[in-house]
């Protein structure tokens, strides 16, 4: 099998049958800021026996076709022995890797980010994919004000990083998943958060065109179209579902294997109801599944906090969460 069908086949398994992705791939300054908010002890050890419980939750390959791990996980092995990506594989589960190093200030734009991380990323693709990694994650992120961000600079630069990663990983034979964030931070109205994320999605798939990335052998990972955390006047579900599917239809080509959406801050159960809505649109180019973090962990880690260290709890919050996004894939609530 070529690099080229092997990806396909991937990309294919990672957005079909309603099964979503697990974002496990926090950093461990990321994880440990968690962990402190709710006085649990994050280290080595701590941060792989919370990363080996959602793992090991019965029935999670049912829900979850794959994990997004970051560096430290991906080397890190269960208590058995195994190393992750093979332990996951073992299950039924495709492993998957965070590559950027992380959004930083852009120059002479402090305000707006541009992320890091293409030096040397072909080798580290290729170290990744002879671990067992299958696929690989890349975050932009795009902020919003009213009138005055995004700047043009700073979504040229994040679409042009993206599609160079992209092309990279697929040189390497990892499918790419392409995470173009327009973050709900602010008080934006939803026609704004409408307009920017347009405007992102044509130059990110424009780059993606002039570094002849395969669109089959890609998963795109978007924002949704959603009203600011801080506007006055929050859009319902349905105006979120509508406009989210309407501005993909306008910009993401059919050709795309599929697209796993971020939940960008949202509480776990309203980013499962705007998934729910979004997948009753007739005709969809492309499966639309869920790719959380953050709205599938957050209930399993409070009980990881409060209950001790309790695994049936934990993975039990956990497999509620992911069955219910696996419904809402499928348009049931």
């Amino acid at each position: 099998m070529s690099y080229s069908d092997e990806m396909k086949s991937v990309a294919k398994t990672m957005v079909e049958g309603s099964r979503g992705l697990l974002a496990a791939d926090e950093s461990s300054p990321t994880l440990t800021k968690r962990f402190d908010a709710l006085g649990l002890e994050s280290t080595y050890e701590s941060r792989r026996n919370w990363r080996q419980m959602l793992f090991s939750t019965p029935g999670l390959a049912t829900w979850i076709s794959g994990v997004i791990l970051f560096d430290e996980t991906f080397r890190q092995e269960s208590t058995s022995g195994v190393p992750f990506p093979q332990y996951l594989a073992s299950l039924g589960i495709l492993a998957g890797i965070k590559v950027d190093t992380g959004a930083k200030p852009m120059a002479g734009r402090p305000a707006e980010t541009v992320t890091e991380g293409l030096d040397g990323l072909a080798p580290r693709v290729a170290e990744y994919r002879s671990l067992g990694a299958t696929f690989a994650k890349w975050r932009a992120v795009i902020k919003i004000e009213e009138k005055t961000l995004p700047s043009r600079a700073a979504i040229l630069a994040n679409a042009h990083g993206l599609a160079r990663y992209a092309k990279i990983c697929q040189s390497e034979g990892i499918v790419p998943i392409v995470e173009p964030e327009v973050l709900m931070d602010g008080n934006h109205s939803i026609e704004r958060s409408f307009t920017v994320t347009s405007e992102v999605l044509q130059s990110v798939f424009s780059e993606l065109w002039l570094q002849e990335v395969a669109l089959d052998q890609m998963v795109l990972k978007p924002s949704m179209v959603i009203s600011g955390k801080g506007a006055s006047n929050r859009a319902s579900r349905e105006e979120v579902a509508n406009l989210s599917v309407e501005c993909y239809r306008n910009h993401v080509p059919g050709s795309v294997a599929g697209i796993a959406l971020l939940s960008g801050g949202q509480r776990d159960r309203e980013a499962t109801e705007h998934l729910a809505v979004m997948n009753r649109a007739k005709a969809l180019p492309w499966p639309i599944t869920f790719s959380y973090g953050r709205a599938l962990q957050d209930a399993a880690l409070e009980s990881w906090a409060t209950k001790k260290y309790d695994v049936e709890a934990a993975q039990g919050h956990l497999a509620e969460r992911a069955a219910a996004n696996h419904r809402a894939a499928s348009g049931q609530d």
